[in-house]
């Protein structure tokens, strides 16, 4: 449960504006005759200023402790990890001792960060626990899933609609040999703030210093193998993601915010700029919406390789490789040609989680149920919904069209050149259109910029699902097995592809328990 709620911190780090709030204001004092009928665009302005700016002031105030808080205390995770893999090393530590020590520091961090709120990983965590003790091995993954899910959405609605709407980010989502070991994966302080998801697996060998062995084991096939070189060093790895975390930040610091993702819907904006420039903004706008994310999850990803945590083997260069748990490719992000391509690189571990419980699962229109979990999961704003709604007719209708068409733009090089120019086009403006309302959280602003666009995406998704035919995707019990040594061999140019395991992601208590639920049942994820 740590990683998946400081997967969604993580998600929600940065300044939010709730246009809706200024909107409704603005019409209110309209209605009752503040505002004259021939007031100015400025004296409009001013007077909603008035109005909105004290209690504006004091969310940005809230946010920004939030913020520093959550900063701070991952910079201490880093240096806590450093110390954690010097002095508390699996050679001259017990396993148990790296639980207990890797447990209080993470409980300690939530506290600092969530305050009370922090009792949620010990509630969820010790009920799920109970539930996995007393239940059979061929059910508890569903009742665990059920019940997670559950309070999930309950501690959202309150936090959401009872709380403090659109403000506090503190979010909640969460084998267990042991009540400790457990414990210490749903609360490590390397993952408790921000993730990323792993596997219970990695875990358990990462703590017990088998991770190593492991790797170069399953790259060659050889026990010999673990003998021939010495434990790899984190260090080249750590300071190359810090490097890319300290540019997310001051790209974020400088730029991101002089390109609001609410100034799309500025009705001026909306009313003078030509449609070209229109789209360029949305581009731009939710381009520079993305490095906070990248700051979060790539520190986050950092933190956990200071640990000695990550490690996946070894190059065909024979170069150490600390990406087990990396949750993002931001080449393959920026530079995707398909919406497909998009969603596999961002995100990875929860997208990978949810195709593992979800997609493979499920009997009828996975694609569409596992955005309705999806949509579920992050949260009960609104925004979100109508994201992953969206999100379910562009993936659809971007298949179709890649199916039907691709093969015919593969020769020579300049027409696939130029396939490939046409299709990152299309797929960036696409997913800026479909995430639009995932930032703007409320209903109105979000239909507002649908409306501006006059639903044209929509329409056109819809329009293409309806006219070409749409192939339907094979799956069996291999499916997932077969896309990660699909997506390996992809990556790596011909690599091995190591530690298949590692890209099944279960960070929460119903992906745990469907981990031990596959084990008994002889399925491998």
């Amino acid at each position: 449960m740590g990683g998946l709620l400081g997967r969604r911190r993580a998600k929600d780090w940065g300044r939010r504006t709730d246009w809706g709030v200024r909107l409704s204001s603005e019409r209110q004092r309209r209605e009752a005759g503040a505002l004259p009928a021939g007031s100015s665009r400025q004296e409009e302005a001013a007077a909603v200023e008035m109005e909105t700016g004290p209690c504006v002031a004091r969310a940005m105030w809230r946010q920004s402790s939030q913020d520093v808080n959550f900063v701070v205390c991952q910079l201490f995770a880093l240096l806590a990890a450093i110390w954690f893999r010097t002095y508390l090393h699996s050679s001259k530590t017990s396993s148990c001792i790296r639980h207990v020590v890797a447990t209080l520091l993470g409980l300690y961090l939530a506290l600092f960060c969530f305050g009370w709120y922090a009792l949620h990983f010990l509630v969820q965590s010790g009920i799920s626990y109970c539930i996995m003790m007393v239940t059979g091995v061929e059910n508890m993954h569903t009742y665990c899933f059920v019940f997670a899910l559950g309070y999930l959405t309950v501690c959202q609605v309150t936090r959401v609609y009872i709380f403090d709407y659109g403000q506090y980010s503190a979010d909640f989502s969460g084998r267990m040999p042991s009540l400790l070991e457990y414990l210490s994966y749903t609360c490590n302080f390397m993952g408790i703030l921000a993730g990323p998801l792993c596997s219970y697996k990695d875990y358990i060998t990462f703590i017990e210093g088998r991770s190593y062995h492991a790797a170069q084991s399953g790259e060659s096939g050889k026990e010999g193998i673990q003998g021939e070189r010495t434990e790899p060093s984190p260090n080249a790895a750590v300071v190359q993601k810090l490097l890319i975390c300290g540019l997310s930040l001051l790209f974020h610091l400088t730029i991101c915010r002089r390109l609001p993702v609410e100034y799309n819907i500025d009705v001026h904006f909306q009313a003078t700029a030509s449609w070209p420039t229109r789209v360029l903004y949305l581009y731009v706008s939710l381009l520079a919406a993305r490095p906070k994310y990248y700051f979060a999850w790539t520190l986050a990803d950092a933190i956990n390789n200071a640990a000695g945590f990550g490690f996946r083997g070894y190059d065909k260069n024979g170069a150490a490789r600390w990406d087990l748990i990396s949750n993002l490719r931001i080449q393959q992000i920026e530079m995707s040609t398909s919406f497909k391509m998009f969603l596999d690189n961002w995100n990875i571990q929860t997208a990978l989680w949810l195709k593992r419980v979800c997609y493979e699962r499920v009997s009828t229109s996975p694609t569409i149920q596992t955005f309705i979990l999806s949509a579920i999961w992050h949260g009960v704003y609104p925004g979100y919904y109508l994201t992953f709604l969206t999100g379910t007719v562009m993936t659809l209708a971007a298949r179709a069209v890649r199916n039907n068409f691709r093969h015919y733009f593969l020769q020579p090089p300049q027409l696939k050149l130029l396939y490939d120019i046409l299709t990152w086009i299309v797929t960036q403006i696409a997913i800026s259109y479909t995430v639009v309302p995932f930032v703007l959280l409320s209903v109105k602003p979000s239909f507002m910029f649908y409306s501006s666009w006059y639903y044209s995406l929509h329409s056109l998704g819809i329009l293409v699902l309806l006219l070409l035919p749409v192939k339907k995707t094979p799956r069996g019990k291999n499916t997932h097995e077969n896309a990660q040594l699909s997506r390996s061999k992809k990556l790596d140019e011909g690599e091995n592809s190591l530690g298949q395991n590692s890209f099944s992601t279960t960070n929460s208590v119903c992906s745990q328990s469907q981990e031990v639920a596959s084990r008994h049942s002889s399925l491998k994820h």
